[in-house]
């Protein structure tokens, strides 16, 4: 057991990385506390900020797709333990954000700046209210299974680890992917829309539209209930049902 200590402080220390990675990304977007947030002062010009930007936006969508894959996971678990990919996955998802905070270039200019305090704080607390929903639909599929912590202190315990079971837990019997919708609430949610966040909100919308479509792809293949499941579910909006539905999505 103590040969696996490492191991089971890795996963630990990459939960905790991936936590401040969490909040700081809330004052990042809502361009509040930080050091580093989405919108300030143009230091370099528009075309290279933007090049900046789309360099640093393709990196993060590059590490976080590619691997997520079944091919790469298996590749890269010839020299990964098995149970510490997951937490190797969160770590470096967790670098590619804290690049991207430290180099992202505001760019100046608005879309629009919204006066009215109600208005702004109607629009805050959607703000908030999305990022409740991305950390309420982790938990609802498991939290610690996401993020690599149940893995890793399965290899701390030397015991075979069990997979989820497919349920709908909560969001997952009214859309496949609230997690998502959460997110899409986080990027547009915001009184004051500048060319950076635009740019931000148009590239992750677009990134998300696209990953989501090989995250299905892979989910149909490994597990045999969520063709059913996406049948009769809804991906982002909710609509009524009159059927039960079985499925949840358990990868991100």
């Amino acid at each position: 057991m103590l040969k696996r200590i490492p191991g089971f402080l890795f996963g630990v220390i990459s939960y905790g990385i991936f936590l401040l990675s969490f909040v700081y990304a809330i004052g990042f977007i809502g361009n509040f506390i930080v050091p580093h947030t989405i919108d300030g002062v143009p230091q370099v010009s528009l075309g290279t900020a933007l090049l900046i930007n789309a360099g640093l936006l393709g990196l993060f969508a590059v590490q976080h797709s590619v691997m997520a894959r079944p091919a790469f996971k298996r590749w890269w678990t010839n020299y990964v333990p098995k149970l510490l990919e997951r937490s190797a996955y969160t770590l470096l998802s967790s670098v590619a954000l804290f690049v991207l905070f430290r180099f992202w270039e505001p760019m100046g200019g608005f879309l629009w700046q919204i006066e009215s305090q109600l208005a702004r704080c109607t629009i805050h607390t959607a703000y908030a209210i999305g990022w409740l929903v991305v950390l309420v639909s982790t938990f609802q599929i498991n939290h610690f299974d996401l993020f690599g912590l149940r893995q890793s202190w399965s290899y701390f315990r030397g015991t075979t680890y069990q997979p989820l079971k497919f349920t709908t837990p909560g969001f997952y019997k009214y859309v496949r992917h609230p997690l998502y919708v959460g997110w899409f609430i986080v990027f547009w949610a915001t009184p004051e829309m500048s060319a950076a966040h635009l740019f931000f909100a148009v590239m992750t919308t677009a990134y998300i539209l696209i990953a989501v479509r090989l995250e299905e792809r892979d989910l149909e293949k490994e597990l045999p209930e969520y063709r059913q499941y996406k049948a009769r579910v809804p991906r982002f909006i909710p609509k009524r049902t009159s059927n039960p539905v079985t499925g949840v999505l358990v990868n991100a």
